[in-house]
């Protein structure tokens, strides 16, 4: 099958398979702290969806406004 590229993968102590299985066979990982990463990627994206939807509103706000100017003259 050829062999595989991984160097674009972003690689941490957790993303390392065999340092997590060393880890979980101690019970060193708690639950809600095993993945930062994918946590913090999940904000992110959060964010900017408010983001975009916020200046979505703004800009709608702008052109209502600016028809509503333009009907009055």
């Amino acid at each position: 099958m050829g062999r595989v590229d991984n160097s674009r993968i972003k690689r941490t102590q957790i993303r390392n398979a065999q340092f997590v299985s060393f880890m979980s066979e101690g019970r060193c990982l708690s639950g809600r702290d095993s993945d930062r990463y994918d946590a913090r990627l999940r904000r992110q994206k959060l964010v900017r969806s408010l983001a975009t939807a916020a200046l979505a509103a703004g800009l709608a706000w702008v052109v209502i406004e600016s028809a509503k100017a333009i009907s009055i003259f």
